[in-house]
């Protein structure tokens, strides 16, 4: 494992069933739903995409969570990144993470990123639909900080960058105020004796360099959201109607593929910026097992391609203290967006593999 910096890979505890999901989706839904009835779009499009190694898991089993962290152990993974979904008090897809927090297994480091969007009908098409609505306000940025001091940051497996627990949020921009958000979660926090150090992502492109101004101490990438300014210029759209391929030049369109060569090569040519963002890398991408409409594709990501990117790309990043020093994957275990580096059929650990292999190259 890379000492001098430390990958960690998001993760979504949503492979289990719970009450919700029973609700709006029917009883028993997982993400495995959407995994296992994905199919082919055009002639060489990889669906679905079938897990090996951990088969079709249950996260409420501890057997089950163990073994993942000790799959990411053995291929130089620091840690993992859990979404966390919150809506004012009500609380998700929570019982993985509350066990590894009762349990203290497994002993693997994590940290946690607010998944801070409206919960929507999207898998079936009912973008507009909102089953929980996400409402912002003092009172519950005071109760959700005041939660995550008393049940997660004080794990001594949360991960810390100078004793501050590194917490993330997934769409900032969607705040009324999010200045006075992280305001309310620092003077509450250094009540308690702690210090926070507080993350955004680039989801949707959202870019913003002037992180003091909001209050945050970094930003980390997010792909392939932020591909659309790298190849919208670049290659074409393809869009597939009844298997059909058709191409458009320079607009982008509700369904379309991009080749991971070309994102790699795209991606190599990039600039360190000058702002405190952390890099992240995503091993491949294609949404069609949660999406009908308004899918994105990386069209042939091999293992090959990801390593070369990879290795590139870490090489690349500079660490802007001793341990601010994280380095992301997006994702471990996104099945539905055809996003993992967990084993699957075709490709098996190869994934991982390659991700040992560029973090050792560098160490």
């Amino acid at each position: 494992m890379n000492k001098e910096k430390r990958v960690i890979a998001i993760h979504l505890p949503q492979f289990h069933p719970f009450k919700e999901n029973n609700e709006w989706w029917g009883k028993g839904f997982t993400e495995w739903t959407n995994v296992a009835k994905a199919r082919p779009l055009f002639r060489g499009h990889y669906q679905p995409h079938i897990p090996a190694d951990l088969g079709f898991y249950d996260l409420r089993l501890a057997e089950t969570r163990n073994a993942q962290a000790e799959l990411a152990k053995e291929y130089g993974i620091y840690g993992f990144c859990y979404y966390h979904y919150w809506f004012n008090g009500h609380i998700l897809m929570e019982r993985p993470i509350n066990e590894i927090l009762k349990s203290k297994e497994p002993d693997f480091p994590f940290m946690m990123c607010w998944a801070n969007e409206n919960w929507t009908r999207a898998w079936d098409g009912g973008e507009k639909e909102i089953l929980i609505k996400q409402e912002y306000s003092e009172q519950d940025d005071l109760d959700h900080i005041k939660y995550l001091l008393d049940n997660v940051f004080n794990d001594e497996r949360y991960i810390k960058i100078d004793g501050k627990p590194v917490f993330a949020i997934y769409r900032s921009a969607l705040f009324p105020n999010i200045k006075n958000t992280i305001e309310i979660w620092r003077n509450e926090a250094r009540k308690h004796g702690i210090e926070l150090y507080l993350c955004r992502f680039e989801s949707f492109n959202d870019v913003v360099e002037d992180l003091d101004s909001l209050g945050f101490d970094a930003a980390i990438e997010f792909p392939p959201h932020s591909l659309s300014p790298l190849i919208k210029k670049h290659e074409p759209f393809r869009y597939y109607v009844n298997g059909i391929s058709y191409k458009l030049f320079g607009i982008r369109l509700l369904r379309n593929t991009f080749k991971y060569k070309s994102y790699v090569r795209l991606r190599i040519k990039e600039k360190n910026t000058q702002y405190k963002r952390y890099s992240c890398i995503t091993p491949m991408w294609d949404n069609t097992a949660r999406k009908k409409k308004n899918y994105f594709i990386l069209k042939d990501s091999t293992p090959e391609l990801y390593k070369e990117l990879l290795t590139n790309l870490f090489r690349k990043f500079k660490p802007y203290s001793k341990e601010e020093n994280l380095f992301f994957i997006n994702a471990w275990n996104e099945w539905a967006e055809g996003n993992h580096l967990e084993p699957d059929l075709k490709w098996g650990r190869k994934y991982l593999e390659a991700t040992k292999e560029a973090i050792s190259e560098n160490e």
